[in-house]
């Protein structure tokens, strides 16, 4: 086993790579480690391919995956993950905004202070407010619905121990939720260290609005699979059972409203003439269908392939 993999994904950077490499060389060797790259070209258009087939026939130790089509940068990271070979896997962008200094203190707080999972803050950004707002507003949120107390969760340089990154997995948009991910696996300790953040020397962002969109889209997702993915009929059939109880008690206020007016002999509204009549019966079906989608959701769980996956950490 090698002492650190480094995956990179990229789409159409193929100005940075080169200096991007020979920068990360550098410091692995001063630090004297052995060491992997993986590129992950994510269906650039540019010469990124290129530039990696010539970079591994001057380093070994570059390895590349090509995907056909653009698939995000969560696929990318799903494959290299499941390449990588490290004690410790690092994460980095392609755009020469990380800088590859950082690693020796990643390295050390991993395996001197014991994280499962080190994330780099941005203290200091160097992009436009367009992308820098959004950002903060989606850390904030995060920070909120899943306690985890990081400043900035989609900052591209983080590292991992080895049985991290074997024990996730990423898509959608998710790759901006790993800690998430990793808390919800059991890996909960979770460090941060403040990183420089450098100018984009090449190139432009690729951060647009409907990213910023799917990612909060995704948060949701992935904060109703971490507590109800095994158990959806505690969220489904609880709350249709309250919708059903709350008709089934209007029905009985306007039944019991309509006998006692019977029993005075007093004229009483029909019952279909009156606005909760509605309000009741729609409350009903609704739970009742929120009851149902439960019981589905249950035996799909309790059928599905990954009922009993659970995640064994030793064993004696």
């Amino acid at each position: 086993m090698i002492d650190i993999s480094i995956v990179i994904p990229l789409l159409n950077e193929d100005e940075s790579l080169k200096e991007l490499h020979d920068w990360i060389r550098r410091v692995v060797i001063e630090q004297g480690l052995t060491y992997e790259i993986i590129f992950v070209d994510d269906g650039s258009k540019d010469n990124s391919w290129q530039v990696i087939s010539e970079l591994h026939l001057e380093d070994p130790a570059v390895k590349g995956i090509r995907f056909q089509r653009n698939y995000g940068k969560s696929a990318a990271l799903h494959v290299g993950f499941e390449k990588a070979i490290g004690k410790v896997v690092m994460t980095m962008d392609a755009d020469l905004q990380d800088s590859p200094e950082e690693i020796p203190g990643f390295l050390d707080m991993i395996h001197k202070q014991g994280f499962d999972l080190v994330s780099g803050w941005k203290k200091v950004r160097h992009d436009p407010i367009s992308k820098t707002i959004p950002t903060r507003l989606y850390n904030y949120a995060t920070r909120m619905m899943s306690g985890i107390k990081l400043h900035d969760f989609n900052c591209g340089i983080k590292a991992y121990r080895l049985e991290v990154v074997k024990s996730m997995e990423i898509f959608g948009e998710m790759h901006r939720y790993i800690p998430v991910i990793a808390k919800r696996e059991g890996f909960d300790k979770i460090g941060e260290k403040v990183v420089q953040h450098r100018a984009r020397k090449y190139g432009k962002s690729k951060f647009g609005l409907e990213r910023f969109v799917n990612g909060f889209l995704d948060l949701m997702t992935i904060s109703f699979i971490s507590r109800f993915g095994k158990k959806p009929m505690h969220f489904f059939g609880t709350i249709g059972m309250i919708m059903f109880f709350i008709g089934l008690i209007a029905f009985g206020v306007l039944g019991g409203n309509k006998l006692m007016h019977i029993i005075n002999n007093q004229t009483a509204k029909n019952l279909a003439d009156q606005s909760i009549f509605y309000v009741a019966l729609t409350a009903m079906i609704i739970g009742t269908q929120l009851f149902l989608a439960g019981f589905l959701g249950e035996l799909i769980a309790r059928n599905g392939e990954g009922r009993n996956n659970y995640r064994v950490s030793d064993s004696v």
